[in-house]
């Protein structure tokens, strides 16, 4: 009987103990601040004129590419 109680104290005391070190942690740190919003520069304008220059090179070489091989 005596080893029964001994289990049971130990386990409450175990189980007390963790309930107060879980309850020790400190809370979460706020959020930071939102960002302010950006100014708004649309950047589209710009991609569109450098995807189409790329588009562009690109078929140049693969002219001067194929115009070499048919001389050849």
């Amino acid at each position: 009987m005596n080893r029964l109680l001994i289990k049971i104290l130990f386990a409450a005391v175990l189980v007390f103990s963790s309930v107060i070190i879980v309850m020790a942690q400190a809370a979460a740190p706020p959020p930071p601040p939102s960002a302010p919003p950006g100014p708004g520069v649309p950047i589209d304008g710009g991609l569109t004129i450098l995807a189409a220059a790329g588009i562009g090179y690109g078929a140049a070489r693969y002219r001067k590419s194929r115009k070499g091989k048919n001389e050849a």
